[in-house]
């Protein structure tokens, strides 16, 4: 137990809901040990985010120096990376760990909501997409870095087959953003495999973490030696799981229940 290590780059949720409170949270629960690097802190609770403040260079890159000189680290995810500064200044320092890397590219909520700028995501593309062992965007996203207005299956399939084209060896597009796909997310990878993914819908509306979630259980799995298409697999009973122990604490979408 915990012999595996994951590491976590992404933000903090002062309401513990998503980010690196619900990655660590997902780790524990899958029996991984959890390390972070915390690339921004925001004030937020259920309702909103009041306020974001990015870490600085020397500290951002001073996390990853001090984990992987010390951590034989199996696994790890990004999460909200903010802005162009610190994706390139992250992505080139990961150009000299060679570990299964998974990009959660948060770039759109949920809601549709741009989170942050042009420059930024085609720092996404030309940097940490090349090193992705899979990214998983959720059906906004996947429009952004496609340029295809999804509306359908069809859609999916053939937005993924350009995301796979900025050079990611996988990728997986969350279809949960559209009402007739809730519960399922289409897989593709170079070697043409390509799965549609179903898992039994939980009805709830507290889903605050659900992305972060899914990428943290996918990289727990592989840090456990799982293969890419068992570890998405695994991953996604967890969500259900979890789902169904989902709950409310504040006035807004409450997170899920981890612990299983």
């Amino acid at each position: 137990m915990y012999s595996k290590i994951a590491l976590t780059i992404g933000g903090s949720d002062s309401g513990g809901g998503a980010g690196i409170q619900a990655d660590l949270r997902t780790f524990m629960s899958i029996k991984v040990h959890g390390c972070t690097v915390i690339t921004c802190i925001t004030a937020q609770n259920s309702l909103e985010v009041t306020g974001v403040e990015a870490v600085q260079n020397e500290i951002l890159l001073g996390q990853i120096d001090s984990l992987f000189s010390d951590f034989d680290i199996n696994c790890l995810k990004t999460g909200m990376l903010l802005n162009e500064r610190i994706i390139i200044n992250t992505a080139t320092k990961l150009m000299e760990y060679s570990i299964p890397k998974i990009i959660d590219p948060v770039m759109v909520s949920r809601t549709g909501a741009k989170l942050i700028e042009d420059s930024a995501i085609n720092a996404y593309k030309k940097l940490l997409f090349t090193q992705a062992e899979i990214v998983t965007p959720n059906i906004y996203e996947a429009s952004l870095l496609s340029n295809i207005q999804i509306k359908n299956e069809y859609d999916i399939e053939i937005s993924a087959q350009e995301i796979l084209k900025l050079g990611t060896k996988a990728v997986l597009i969350k279809g949960g953003g559209l009402n007739s796909l809730k519960g399922k997310d289409f897989y593709l990878d170079r070697d043409g495999k390509k799965y549609w993914l179903t898992n039994k819908y939980i009805k709830t509306s507290n889903t605050h973490g659900s992305g972060c979630t899914l990428s943290a259980a996918i990289c727990s799995y592989t840090a456990l030696g799982f293969t890419l298409i068992e570890s998405i697999k695994k991953a996604k009973s967890f969500i259900e799981r979890s789902l169904e122990k989902s709950y409310k604490i504040g006035s807004g979408p409450g997170p899920l229940g981890h612990h299983q």
